[in-house]
């Protein structure tokens, strides 16, 4: 069984992804750090010790990487509407057997097993092949090494309540959801067009919902 590791909002720069953090649950991220040779960095916001939110956005202190930013940050269309308003783009699940799902599933679905480490923290991640991912809707694969991050970020009074990914071929999404165990963690619904919404509570009552334009 997989489940969600993180949610990931993608914005033009990380100030105004923190912004927006702010306008909609009241609360700043904290900092994050450089993914070197990817193009991107990022910042966090705790959601108790299972759950975080990313916000990631290109870092202009590196080279356009080799490859494509994740999450389709490069597309023309997807960076327009990053420039006008932060949105949530894409999650993260975690899985404690990587090499099996991915085995199991073949590299060009579920991507390569690559090792990364920043700091403290070292993990396995496979991600799909970009226009395979039906949307940002299959997520990439994560398996911490140790300690998982959202265990060492302060936590923001937020917890994740639920996770639906909408899409107009629900045959196949919900075959990769369950391909990948998350058939209990995601809630599929049909719709028009790729679209993902997360609902968040905090301790204190309040709501909120964050989604994909």
């Amino acid at each position: 069984m997989a489940e969600i590791d993180h949610l990931v909002i993608g914005a033009g720069t990380l100030e105004a992804g923190a912004a927006y953090l702010e306008r909609h649950l009241g609360v700043l991220p904290v900092a994050g750090g450089a993914h070197p040779g990817v193009g991107t960095h990022n910042m966090l916001l705790g959601l108790g010790p299972s759950h975080y939110i990313e916000i990631l956005a290109p870092d202009p202190a590196q080279a356009s990487p080799a490859h494509p930013r994740p999450f389709d940050l490069d597309d023309p269309s997807l960076k327009l509407a990053l420039e006008a308003e932060p949105q949530l783009i894409a999650y993260v699940a975690a899985t404690p057997a990587i090499e099996a799902v991915v085995a199991r599933l073949g590299a060009s679905h579920a991507g390569e097993v690559r090792a990364m480490r920043r700091g403290a923290l070292s993990w396995r991640m496979a991600a799909p092949p970009q226009r395979q991912d039906m949307g940002n809707l299959i997520p990439p694969l994560i398996q911490w090494e140790g300690v998982r991050a959202a265990a060492q970020i302060p936590d923001s009074g937020w917890r994740l309540t639920g996770l639906e990914a909408q899409h107009p071929d629900m045959d196949a999404l919900r075959e990769a959801i369950a391909a990948r165990g998350l058939t209990e963690a995601v809630t599929l619904r049909q719709s028009p067009s790729p679209r993902l919404v997360a609902h968040l509570r905090h301790a204190d009552g309040r709501e909120a919902v964050l989604a994909s334009a």
